[in-house]
């Protein structure tokens, strides 16, 4: 597929990554939160995951996994599933303010809401994404929800 992707969602909870995506997100396969909340109580979610993200782009598809992904460890398992594939790789940083993405997430009700202890455990291991993770590209967008962007609108980092 000309165009073929498998886009990266960085951000704390509350970042807006949902919000994000714009016209076009429906064309594309949406993984992460979306795929692993299909098997809440699955063992090796993470593990199922990289194999629908595998078909995904084995059929042609263009893939965005939306999920927080704060840490090098914990996005590099998509990065190998996509150069395995032979598909470009891009990370989006949606570089929100923490009491922005704190206060978001306060108004969020049910399972919806993440308890503070997560926030935290978030925060903490929160690295920006970087190309030498093995990105072809790192884009940041600022507070996308805040500004009123109706979809992605990426300036390049690298």
């Amino acid at each position: 597929m000309a165009g073929q992707e498998l886009v990266v969602m960085v951000g704390l909870q509350g970042a807006g990554t949902a919000r994000s995506q714009g016209p076009g997100a429906s064309s594309r396969a949406v993984g992460g939160e979306g795929v692993l909340s299909h098997w809440p109580r699955a063992r090796r979610r993470e593990t199922r995951q990289q194999r629908v993200v595998a078909g995904l782009l084995a059929d042609g598809r263009s893939v965005v996994v939306d999920n927080t992904h704060p840490s090098p460890a914990e996005r590099a398992p998509l990065v190998a599933v996509t150069r395995a594939a032979g598909v470009p790789v891009r990370a989006v940083w949606l570089d929100t303010p923490e009491d922005v993405a704190r206060a978001r997430n306060a108004t969020r009700e049910g399972p919806a809401r993440v308890p503070e202890v997560g926030l935290a455990a978030t925060r903490s291991r929160f690295t920006p994404p970087s190309p030498d993770e093995g990105f072809d590209r790192v884009d940041v967008v600022s507070d996308p929800v805040a500004r009123g962007v109706p979809a992605l609108l990426p300036r390049p980092v690298l």
